[in-house]
């Protein structure tokens, strides 16, 4: 066994169907007294739901949380939350609404509690990324984590089965190059595989069936474990691909990860065979790449980039941005390489391997 070094994360998770109950005595165990709650434009409703149960808890609701955290918005919630006087935030939704709790914190310090609707899986980890100038500049912080996480099956009903697909697979792709983290342990492999092998199962049957709780527990459980993954190890060529490609074009979060991951996972498999060994029997593949790839197609996920607005003119753009600031990777960064899998992604090409 290789040697390794394992630091756990504080943070709370209350897990179940119904644990959205829960709420207020999860607010009190932080010592806060008023909450601002935060969500997207599309999630007003949740938001207003969430601040109903709070009562005098709550000391307002931020509508305005969208993709990859404009440092515009951010400023603004820090400062409608000073003026509100709220002690503690509550983001329901998923990443993007996760994501400005964090620029939050970041700067004000004050507790998260993360209410998840999607799989995105950053609730679980003290990453941060915020979008200035047009580009995303991420970061680790311990103050970001949320500290409490309510994972409440209910709630991800309503999560169209197109979202959940692309959900899910961005949740895989956590644990994916968790298996090949430079900074990798036995505790985050174990996560990682029992993580992808629960949405494995479950996308295909949420597909089938919208509303089956089993599933619907089942992608969840997934998304909390590789989301721990996310937050305790480090990531390689395809998270940097993807904030490339979304914060620089704008491209939506959760399909860009479910397009780019097999193309990854294909240009990192030679180099890191036990990890692409672990996700393809995870998945009961003979391929990593190939078991990612069709989950997307055969449930109706995107498969190109093209199809999601990116622009073919606009790819040597993106290979020199992820060209630059080096960074770990089972195998070197080569940029006809690199440039080749941007046009794979682009064309919606099956992987070779």
């Amino acid at each position: 066994m290789k040697n390794f070094v394992y630091n756990g994360q504080p943070s709370r998770v209350v897990f179940g169907a119904g644990s959205l109950q829960y709420l207020g005595r999860e607010i009190e165990a932080l010592g806060a007294n008023k909450a601002l709650v935060l969500s997207t434009p599309e999630q007003r409703a949740s938001a207003e739901m969430i601040a109903d149960l709070l009562g005098s808890r709550a000391a307002g609701v931020f509508d305005r949380a969208v993709m990859h955290v404009p440092i515009e918005t951010a400023r603004e919630a820090r400062e409608i939350a000073r003026k509100l006087g709220a002690d503690c935030a509550v983001a329901i939704g998923g990443g993007s609404t996760t994501g400005l709790g964090k620029a939050i914190a970041l700067d004000s310090g004050l507790p998260i509690l993360a209410i998840p609707t999607t799989y995105a899986g950053s609730e679980m980890t003290p990453i941060y990324g915020i979008t200035e100038a047009g580009i995303k500049k991420t970061g680790k912080d311990a103050r970001v984590l949320p500290r409490t996480v309510i994972y409440d099956p209910e709630l991800s009903l309503s999560l169209p089965v197109g979202m959940s697909i692309t959900s899910g697979i961005n949740a895989i792709a956590h644990a994916a190059e968790g298996l090949y983290a430079v900074d990798g342990n036995p505790i985050m492999d174990l996560m990682a595989k029992e993580g992808m092998a629960a949405l494995g199962r479950a996308l295909p049957a949420i597909k089938k069936v919208a509303n089956d709780m089993t599933a619907r527990s089942d992608a969840l459980y997934g998304a909390w474990l590789c989301g721990t993954v996310l937050g305790n190890v480090g990531m390689a060529l395809h998270h940097k691909l993807c904030h490339t490609l979304g914060g620089s074009f704008n491209l939506p979060h959760a399909e860009t990860h479910t397009i780019v991951l097999p193309h990854a996972l294909a240009y990192n498999a030679a180099a890191a065979p036990e990890a692409m060994l672990a996700i393809a029997g995870a998945l009961n593949a003979k391929s990593a790449a190939q078991a990612v790839f069709g989950l997307a197609k055969d449930n109706g996920a995107p498969v190109a980039l093209r199809d999601i607005g990116m622009k073919e003119s606009d790819l040597d753009k993106a290979c020199d941005i992820a060209m630059q600031n080096q960074y770990p990777n089972p195998r070197p960064l080569e940029r006809a390489a690199i440039r080749q899998l941007l046009q794979d992604a682009f064309e919606g090409a099956r992987p070779g391997s």
